[in-house]
C-alpha cells in the first residue's frame, strides 16, 4: 500500500494516521504506517497509541491486531506513573483481542502480567479471562481464577458466578457447576439456563427436568424450552415428552420446530416430522435439510429430491444433504449430477464436505476419470488436503484402481494425521499389497505416529490378502503389548481370516475357541469359506452348524455349505441344504461385476440378458472360446 493521505490536516497531524490504519490489511501495510509513526514521534503521543489500541484490537484483521497489542505493551503498558489509579479499560480491550480472538491462552498471560505488576482489574477483566479458559479448556487456570474471586471478595458478583458456571459446564465438570449454582445468593435466567444445558449435553436428562421444574417461571425463556426439547429428543422413548412440551410453549422459534423435526427425524418418524413441517409458520434451509436426510436414511430418497426441488432457495448445507442421500442409497451418478449442477449453473461454492460426499461417490462408481478433475479442483481452489479431503482423495484413488495416484497424493501430504496412514494401509489392502502396508505400519512406530483400531484392521486385512501370516501375527501381539489394545471384534475376525486363507484351519478353529468375546456370523463365515476353499469338511461341519444357529436368515451359509458338499462329491449332503434353503424360503443373492469403457460402468450379473448389447457380449466371448478348446462356450441359455 502506497502511504497517501489527501486530507485537509497538516501532516503533523496523528489524525491521517488513524485514517490510513483502517485501510490497512497486510503486516507490510503496517510496517510502512509504524515507520511513520516513529520518524514523526507520534509513537509517543498517548493519545494516538490509546486510540489504536482501542480502534484495532478488536479488528477482523490480523496484522491490525498484532499491531494494537505492539503499541500498547511497548508504549502503554507499565509506562503509567500512577498505575493505582489506573483504569485497566485498555487492558481488557487487549485481553478481549486474545479471549474472543487468536490465542486465546494468552489472555490468562496478560491478566497475570496484571497481578505481577500492580496494574489493577474489574469484573470484566476477570470475565474476558474466563471466557478464554471456557473456549480452551482450560479448567486449572480458571480454578486460579475462581480462587482469586474468591480472595478479593468478587465471588458473589452474579455476572462472574454465570460465567464460571458457565467455564465448568464447558469443561465437562458438572459437579463443580452444580455446587456453585447451589451456593449462589441470587440466580437469573443465564444461570439455570447454564445449568440445563449442561445436563443436557452430558446426557443428564432427568437432572435438566429436575432443575427446569424448580425454576421460576419468569426465569424461563426460549433458550430453555429449547435446551429441555433437545434434552428429550435425545431419549429413546422421549418424543412424546418432547412434544408435550412442545405443544406447552408460550412462544416458539425456528429453533424450537427445527429440534422437534430433527428428534422425529433420528426416530425415523417421517410422519409425525412431515406433518410439524408442513404446520411451520416459517421454515429455513435446517429445516429443509433436516427432512431431505431424514427421507434419505429410510430409504425414500424420490420424497427427499421432491423437498430438495421444492426449495424456495438452497444453500450448500442442503445440497450437501441431498448429495449424501443418494450415496446412502446407491445412487451415486445422481449425486455428481447434483455436485456438478452446484458447480455449474449455482451461485454456490461447493465447500470440503460436498467435495467429500462426491470423492465417495466417484469411489463407489469407480470412475477414475472424474476422480482426476476433482483432484485437479482441488488443487486450482487450494483446498487443503491436510484433514478429511487428502483422507478421501487417497481412498478414492485406491477403488479406482490407481493405488500410484493414491501413493502420491498420501506422500504429498504433511503433516500426515492416522486418518491419512490409514486410508493408505487400507488401499494397500484393496490391491493385496501386503508388505507394503505392514511396512507403513513399521513407518508409523519408527516416526510415533500412534496408530488406532482401524490401523491394525487394515493391516491385518492386508496381511491376509497376501498371505502374511508371520506379519498377521506380530501386527496382533504389537497392538496389544506395545500399545495395550484390546483387541475388538473385527480384530479377532482378521486374525481367523488370515489362519483360514493361509489353510492353517485348525489353527483357526483353535483361535477362535480361545477368543475372549463370542465370536460373530462374520467370523464364522470365514472359518467355513477357508473349510471350502481347503476341502477341510471335519471343521466345516461344526462352523456351519454355529452360523446358521447365529444368522439362519442368511442364504450365503447354506450355498458355501452345500457348494462344499458338491466338490467333494456329498451330493446326498448337498440336496439335504438345498431343501432346507427351500423350505426357509432362502435365494442365493446372485454375484455381480461391473467394468467402465469410455465413461459408461456397464453391470452384469449372473446370466444377465438385461444389458442391450447382450447378443453382441455373448457372440464375442462365443469366439474367444472357440479358438480355445480348453474353455466351454458361452451358451445363451433360454
Amino acid at each position: 500500500m502506497l502511504i497517501c493521505a489527501n486530507l485537509n490536516q497538516p501532516w503533523n497531524s496523528p489524525l491521517p494516521t488513524l485514517v490510513l490504519l483502517q485501510k490497512c490489511r497486510t503486516s507490510n501495510d503496517v510496517n510502512q504506517i509504524h515507520a511513520r509513526l516513529i520518524t514523526t514521534g507520534f509513537i509517543r503521543n498517548r493519545f494516538l497509541t490509546t486510540k489504536i489500541v482501542l480502534a484495532f484490537s478488536p479488528s477482523p484483521f490480523t496484522p491490525l491486531v498484532d499491531f494494537a497489542r505492539y503499541v500498547f505493551f511497548q508504549h502503554i503498558a507499565f509506562r503509567s506513573p500512577q498505575q493505582d489509579q489506573e483504569d485497566p479499560f485498555l487492558w481488557n480491550a487487549v485481553i478481549k483481542s486474545y479471549s474472543h480472538g487468536r490465542d486465546a491462552r494468552r489472555a490468562f498471560v496478560v491478566l497475570c502480567l496484571m497481578l505481577e505488576n500492580g496494574v489493577p482489574f474489574d469484573k470484566f477483566s476477570l470475565s474476558l479471562v474466563l471466557k478464554a479458559c471456557s473456549r480452551l479448556g482450560l479448567v486449572k487456570e480458571g480454578m486460579q481464577v475462581h480462587g482469586l474471586l474468591r480472595k478479593l471478595n468478587f465471588g458473589s458478583d452474579l455476572f462472574l458466578q454465570n460465567s464460571l458456571i458457565s467455564l465448568y459446564v464447558r469443561c465437562g465438570f458438572i459437579g463443580y457447576a452444580r455446587q456453585l449454582f447451589d451456593r449462589m445468593p441470587m440466580r437469573d435466567s443465564v444461570s439455570y439456563n447454564s445449568m440445563i444445558d449442561g445436563y443436557v449435553k452430558m446426557g443428564m436428562i432427568d437432572s435438566a427436568r429436575e432443575l427446569f421444574d424448580f425454576m421460576p417461571l419468569e426465569y424461563k425463556n426460549l433458550i430453555t424450552w429449547n435446551s429441555m426439547i433437545s434434552g428429550y429428543t435425545q431419549l429413546e422413548n422421549g418424543m412424546d415428552l418432547a412434544l408435550g412440551l412442545f405443544d406447552k410453549m408460550p412462544d416458539k422459534d425456528l429453533i424450537s420446530w427445527n429440534s422437534m423435526i430433527n428428534g422425529f427425524v433420528k426416530c425415523r418418524n417421517m410422519e409425525d416430522a412431515q406433518d410439524l413441517f408442513d404446520k411451520m409458520p416459517r421454515r429455513d434451509v435446517v429445516s429443509w435439510a433436516d427432512m431431505i436426510n431424514g427421507y434419505a436414511k429410510t430409504g425414500k430418497i424420490d420424497l427427499a429430491r421432491s423437498l430438495f426441488n421444492e426449495m424456495p432457495e438452497r444453500d450448500v448445507v442442503v445440497c450437501n444433504a441431498m448429495i449424501a442421500g443418494y450415496v446412502q442409497n446407491g445412487y451415486c451418478a445422481e449425486a455428481l449430477e447434483i455436485f456438478y449442477h452446484l458447480q455449474r449453473d449455482c451461485h454456490l461454492q461447493p465447500d470440503s464436505t460436498t467435495l467429500l460426499i462426491a470423492l465417495s461417490a466417484i469411489a463407489q462408481l469407480g470412475h477414475i476419470d472424474k476422480g482426476l478433475t476433482l483432484h485437479r479442483y482441488l488443487k486450482r481452489k487450494k483446498f487443503s488436503l491436510g484433514e478429511k479431503l487428502g483422507v478421501g482423495l487417497i481412498d478414492m484413488y485406491s477403488k479406482c484402481g490407481s493405488i500410484k495416484n493414491a501413493v502420491l497424493v498420501f506422500e504429498g501430504i504433511e503433516p500426515k494425521t492416522v486418518d491419512h496412514w490409514n486410508a493408505m494401509i487400507g488401499g494397500l489392502a484393496i490391491h493385496g499389497m501386503g508388505e507394503l502396508a505392514f511396512k507403513l505400519l513399521m513407518d508409523m512406530e519408527r516416526l510415533s505416529v500412534e496408530p488406532d483400531d482401524i490401523t491394525y484392521i487394515g493391516v491385518l486385512n492386508a496381511c491376509g490378502h497376501a498371505g502374511l501370516v508371520k506379519e498377521g501375527q506380530i501386527c496382533f501381539d504389537i497392538m496389544r503389548r506395545v500399545h495395550n489394545m484390546v483387541p475388538k471384534l473385527q480384530h479377532y475376525g482378521c486374525m481367523v481370516d488370515i489362519l483360514g486363507r493361509a489353510g492353517q484351519i485348525d489353527e483357526a478353529r483353535k483361535f477362535i475357541e480361545e477368543m475372549p468375546i463370542e465370536a460373530n456370523d462374520v467370523i464364522w463365515r470365514s472359518l467355513l469359506s477357508a473349510c471350502k476353499n481347503h476341502d477341510n469338511i471335519d471343521v466345516a461341519e461344526p462352523a456351519a452348524k454355529q452360523l446358521i444357529t447365529l444368522d439362519s436368515g442368511n442364504s450365503s451359509s447354506y450355498v458355501l455349505l452345500s457348494n462344499m458338499y458338491a466338490s467333494l462329491g456329498m451330493w446326498n449332503a448337498a440336496s439335504r441344504v438345498r431343501l432346507m434353503m427351500k423350505e426357509r424360503n432362502l435365494k442365493k443373492i446372485p454375484g455381480c461385476s461391473w467394468i467402465e469403457l469410455e465413461g459408461t460402468v456397464h453391470e452384469f450379473f449372473v446370466q444377465d440378458k438385461s444389458h442391450p448389447q447382450v447378443m453382441e457380449i455373448y457372440s464375442l466371448l462365443d469366439s474367444f472360446s472357440a479358438s480355445n478348446s480348453g474353455v466351454t462356450p458361452c451358451m445363451l441359455l433360454n
